[in-house]
């Protein structure tokens, strides 16, 4: 699972949300408890439901605007990628490096065990025998035993750029979603699988993901992946 990755320029429920009083720069400690005031129930229930949930505002447009105003920095990434170039659409993404800025890290730590259990039940409903591990320290000394350890890729007004899901379905019709979001606000959803359930149990239902055309305007998204890559 990770939260949105935009297609088309350049490259996230709880009730209400919050602004930049009530938390200032974003601390880990903050982070950490809007994270924990979140409806994980409901969050848990839309995972199932639908492979994705809608959940925020999390961060302040103040947040936002820092996180964007790093993109210009190219001393903070470790790789960028033309879209056009792999037929993803058009505009670009970068892969931070590390360290990553302390609002991604506290998300990345914080929003991880929640995510990690949901999976786990997802694995069992497939019977897999795949175990993620129950904190984001103990899944990096996983992948560090796996030479993985380079972290996240990161992520205004604009009109289009919904976000879209694909969700392909055995001898079925493809199922699609359009998904608009506000300013801070988060989308969860699996990028590869979720179980589905049919007449004879629970089974793979693949589910794409991507941007729609951004017709105006300028589109950012922060993506939190939680594996480390090679």
């Amino acid at each position: 699972m990770k939260a949105a990755a935009d297609r088309t320029a350049r490259s996230a429920s709880a009730r209400g949300g919050f602004t930049d009083a009530d938390y200032g720069t974003g601390s880990a400690g903050s982070i950490q408890a809007r994270l924990a005031a979140l409806d994980w129930k409901a969050i848990e229930e839309s995972l199932w439901r639908f492979g994705y949930a809608k959940a925020g505002p999390v961060l302040t447009p103040a947040e936002c605007a820092e996180l964007i105003a790093t993109y210009a920095d190219a001393g903070r990434f470790r790789s960028r990628v033309n879209m056009a170039r792999f037929k993803f659409g058009v505009g670009d993404y970068q892969y931070f490096a590390a360290p990553l800025p302390p609002l991604v890290q506290a998300l990345r730590t914080h929003a991880y065990p929640p995510l990690a259990a949901i999976a786990n039940q997802w694995e069992a409903a497939l019977g897999t025998a795949l175990l993620h591990p129950p904190d984001l320290a103990a899944l990096q000394a996983l992948c560090r035993r796996r030479g993985q350890t380079k972290p996240t890729r990161r992520g205004v007004d604009y009109t289009g750029g919904d976000f879209l899901l694909v969700e392909q379905r055995p001898r079925a019709q493809s199922r699609g979603e359009a998904i608009a979001t506000e300013q801070g606000e988060i989308v969860i959803f699996t990028t590869r699988y979720r179980p589905a359930e049919g007449a004879r149990g629970f089974y793979r239902a693949t589910v794409r993901h991507g941007v729609s055309r951004v017709l105006s305007g300028s589109r950012y998204t922060l993506g939190v992946i939680f594996h480390d890559a090679k």
